[in-house]
């Protein structure tokens, strides 16, 4: 029998996210105890410590690394906050330094996002690096890039977030020759602004399986496995998913309690529901990998509670042992060999 790949250990950011130490260090306990992943929390070594104790999670192989300092949520990235040993700076060399396989925080996007690419570097033949995040469909999953890291983009951005997409669809969800759509105004070629009938054409010249533009249902319509935008778009999009979703779970429980018999059947569907819940909980997605680094960096959103926080160390875990960003690095590789025989 071929031997079980390697459990891959994450580097968790403890201090990040809107509820603190509190929430990240349950929620790595749990992903240790449910899942079998093993993680390095940095932190204030006292306050994490005695968060692990809190949880009952000494004798897991969770290690505690000291960082003294935290980047708040509001604060502003300076000079100052990428000089100071943060929680997020000490995580992120543990993924540099080989003595981590991923990085996950749920903490500042903006330090996150800095500090990864300053540690880590790109992939040499990436420009932007990506934030990348699944919404659900009745078959299954769409991937949308970029959601945040990037609000102005050029044509060759959106092109090379096109790649990483379908490289991390393939190898992550191994979803075979994905479909992939530019986010436009509508379907037509004609239709978008110049800088989207720009990058539609370089995609249509690509070796990507691209089904061409796509418009806002499509998110949730499973007609395409990726889906490419700027990081404003992306970023709106994906923060009214999560809204929807959100509202719409309170909306049934509110509708399932209004009379007895709605309860009655509440309680005789239990199942279903909480199959749909989970389902369309953002809370399942975990985060959001950062695509285009030397290294595989997960971003959880601020209000991450303890099941998010397990699914983003999950989802930080499957990124590590893809082996994407291999992939990236020799998809765009090949792409730009293409453009230079196509100019010659």
């Amino acid at each position: 029998m071929p031997e079980a790949a390697p459990v891959t250990r994450v580097a968790v950011d403890a201090m990040g996210g809107d509820h603190g130490p509190a929430v990240v260090v349950e929620g790595a306990v749990i992903a240790c105890r449910e899942l079998g992943l093993p993680s390095i929390l940095v932190g204030p070594q006292g306050t994490v410590r005695a968060e692990l104790r809190r949880t009952g999670g000494e004798g897991l192989p969770i290690e505690v690394v000291d960082a003294p300092y935290v980047v708040g949520m509001g604060e502003k990235v300076n000079r100052t906050t990428l000089k100071r040993r943060s929680s997020i700076q000490v995580a992120v060399e543990l993924v540099r330094d080989g003595e981590a396989g991923a990085f996950f925080s749920a903490g500042n996007t903006a330090a996150c996002w800095t500090i990864a690419k300053l540690a880590l570097g790109t992939i040499a033949e990436v420009d932007r690096p990506a934030l990348a995040a699944v919404v659900p469909h009745v078959h299954g999953r769409t991937v949308l890039l970029d959601v945040g890291a990037n609000a102005a983009c050029k044509a060759r951005h959106l092109l090379e977030f096109a790649v990483m997409g379908n490289a991390y669809t393939r190898d992550v969800f191994h979803t075979p020759n994905p479909r992939v759509g530019l986010m436009s105004m509508g379907e037509e070629e004609t239709k978008g602004n110049e800088l989207t009938k720009e990058v539609h054409e370089a995609l249509k010249g690509s070796s990507l399986n691209f089904i061409g533009n796509v418009e806002g249902h499509d998110l949730f319509s499973g007609r395409v496995d990726v889906i490419v935008m700027d990081g404003f778009t992306g970023n709106v999009a994906l923060k009214a998913s999560e809204t929807l979703a959100e509202s719409l779970l309170q909306l049934l429980r509110e509708e399932l309690q209004r009379t007895p018999w709605t309860r009655l059947g509440a309680l005789l569907s239990g199942p279903a529901f909480r199959a749909l819940k989970r389902r369309i909980d953002p809370a399942e997605y975990g985060g959001a990998p950062l695509l285009g680094l030397k290294g595989c960096c997960v971003i959880g959103h601020g209000r991450s509670n303890t099941r998010a926080i397990k699914h983003g160390i999950r989802v930080a875990a499957e990124f590590g042992r893809s082996g994407v960003n291999e992939s990236i690095g020799a998809e765009l590789r090949a792409l730009g060999a293409r453009k230079q025989e196509a100019g010659a």
